[in-house]
């Protein structure tokens, strides 16, 4: 065993002994590993593949941990076998595989709730380390209220049955309840001062959402800016960011970027640090987080009570 597969393989054992399933994080520390084990053997990817029988597009489908399902334990073996991995690394790695398998709680919805590209983003925020985002017009889906949320449902899908609205309320509400867990991740949210001032549901709904909104800015792990009206020069994309970290485990950052019925997951370097560099440059553009707390305290009174 080579002193960087050791390290790679210790580091993963903790993930072993997670108290909640974290299938999306799993699938992608096992993809990574075994990029790897491919790496120290020197083969290149279209070599691996060849000769375990398998296409270039699967082999790579394995290595980045996308889709819905973890590979299978055979493949897996074949390609442990083909790298000479030792018994120890192969039997931590098999292990981490297995527990891949086990469904998130976010997978027992049905796909009309649960897209893939949500599921996966629902999944990747599940194992994040930090999650940064840019909200244009609504408050960010982590941070809502229930009844905010059941307005932005409403408005979205104004022709959904009423048992749809309440099953995609829960949804959101479940979500949130990440931010609160004891290994919670940080969350850096920047937000439009437009979101504060444009009315959902009723003044009644915006009130307790703003309360909600500057009490989870005042936890440890939440940080909140507000982009005021008065800039007018603010580097903002056009359309909502978040930007996923997963804390020194050699996976690459991801940036999701949200369309109407569809999204786009981007994990190039050089792309996901363009993303980056913005938010950056729109968190120095933002009112501090103090401020910020004070422009929601004081909206809240002047427009909402």
């Amino acid at each position: 065993m080579s002193a960087a597969s050791s390290h790679r393989i210790s580091r993963l054992e903790p993930y072993l002994d997670r108290p909640e399933p974290a299938p999306t994080l799993l699938k992608m520390l096992v993809g990574v590993q075994l990029a790897g084990f491919r790496e120290d053997a020197g083969l290149a990817q279209d070599q691996a593949a060849r000769a375990v029988g398998f296409s270039a597009a699967k082999l790579s489908r394995i290595e980045s941990g996308k889709g819905r399902r973890p590979p299978t334990e055979a493949d897996v073996r074949k390609l442990l076998q083909l790298y000479g991995t030792d018994e120890y690394e192969a039997s931590v790695l098999l292990k981490l595989l297995r527990r891949a398998g086990e469904p998130g709680w976010w997978q027992r919805y049905d796909k009309r709730l649960m897209p893939e590209w949500f599921e996966r983003l629902v999944g990747l925020q599940e194992a994040a380390a930090t999650i940064r985002t840019f909200e244009i017009q609504y408050v960010p889906g982590l941070l809502q209220t229930a009844a905010y949320t059941r307005a932005v449902v409403e408005r979205g899908l104004p022709n959904a049955p009423a048992s749809e609205v309440q099953r995609r309320v829960e949804l959101r509400m479940r979500r949130a309840e990440l931010l609160l867990r004891p290994d919670a991740p940080q969350l850096w949210a920047v937000v439009d001062e437009s979101v504060l001032l444009r009315v959902l549901g009723s003044r009644e709904v915006m009130r307790e959402q703003l309360e909600h909104l500057a009490t989870m800015a005042e936890r440890p792990n939440v940080t909140v800016q507000i982009v005021p009206l008065g800039v007018t020069n603010a580097s903002a994309p056009a359309i909502p960011v978040t930007y996923l970290r997963f804390g020194g485990l050699d996976l690459p950052d991801v940036v999701y970027l949200e369309h109407i019925r569809s999204a786009n997951f981007l994990e190039d370097r050089d792309e996901t640090e363009e993303y980056r560099i913005a938010l950056d440059r729109l968190a120095d553009e933002a009112l501090t987080p103090r401020e910020s707390l004070e422009l929601m305290r004081t909206t809240m009174k002047e427009r909402y009570s």
